[in-house]
Order: structure tokens, then sequence, then C-alpha cells
């Protein structure tokens, strides 16, 4: 193999290189964005949990036991 050809390759291998490190760069970025986006939602889904027991527990108070649709 020539010196050129040799060269050659070491200049694809780098540019590959320089393009897998942005690429690196850019799924790093897109994982931070992901990870804060689940953290919210998580967030979100602790609260809608407590409103949701806030909302069966209200629920048990006002419908009594006699007050289900049948007669007694």
């Amino acid at each position: 193999m020539a010196d050129d050809e040799y060269q050659d390759i070491v200049r694809r291998l780098t540019a590959l290189m320089v393009q897998q490190h942005e690429w690196n760069g850019q799924q790093a970025q897109l994982n931070e964005r992901l990870t804060l986006a689940i953290e919210r939602i998580d967030r979100t889904l602790a609260h809608v949990e407590i409103t949701q027991a806030r909302i069966e527990t209200l629920l048990a108070r006002m419908v009594r036991p006699a007050d289900n649709g049948r007669e007694a």
C-alpha cells in the first residue's frame, strides 16, 4: 500500500472520529433532556396520585353506605 493510501485512510478515520464525537455530544444533550422530562413526569404523577387519593377520601365521606343506590 502506498503512503498516500495510508494518509487517506488516516484522514477518513480522523473524520469518522470527529463525527462520532459530535454525535456523542448530541446524544448526551438528548439524554439530559430526556432525564429532565422523566423527572417532571414522575413529579406530576406523584401529584396526580395524591389528588386521586384526596378525591377518593372525599367521595367516601360524601357517599354513605345507605346511599349507594340500593334500597335498605
